[in-house]
Formats: structure tokens, sequence, C-alpha cells
């Protein structure tokens, strides 16, 4: 599994809501309340908006922080105004 796709997984809010929804039938199961069960899930939705608003202000910094250097280099004479080609 890529990089990119274990970043979409982890901020995937189907994802999570599968994840609620499994460990709250495995407190179900276990004879655990339904007030247990409504409070882990609650839990692991919270926690998987931390995730995504980390991983996702994560992704936005690299983004700036990539065309910022991509900036000084051209702006420097180093690489040309073109950009730099990717070769295949």
């Amino acid at each position: 599994m890529s990089r990119e796709d274990m970043i979409r997984k982890l901020t995937s809010r189907k994802f999570w809501l599968a994840v609620a929804a499994f460990v709250t039938e495995l407190i179900i199961a276990f004879k655990g309340d339904a007030e247990m069960a409504e409070t882990v899930s609650g839990m692991i939705m919270a926690g998987a908006t931390v995730i995504a608003y980390i991983v996702g202000e994560g992704l936005i910094d690299a983004e700036s922080s990539f065309k910022g250097y991509i900036s000084s280099l051209t702006t420097s004479g180093t690489v040309p105004k073109e950009g730099i080609k990717k070769e295949e």
C-alpha cells in the first residue's frame, strides 16, 4: 500500500465510521452496555477528526514549503523558468 493510499484511508470518514461500528459491535458482543459503546464510538470519531486535521495541515504545509523551495531555485537561476521536467 502506497503512502498516498494510507493518507487517503486515514482521512476518510467512511473508514473511521467503519472502525467505530466494528468496535461498537465488539463492545456489545462482549456484554458491554450501550452507554459505553456510544462513548467509545464518539471517542473514535473525535480522534479521527484530529487525525484528519493533522494530516491535512501537514500536506498543506509540505506543498507550501515545496512551492517556496522551487520558487527560490527558479529566482536564483538554478532551475530554468520552464521548471523541472519529469523523466519517464
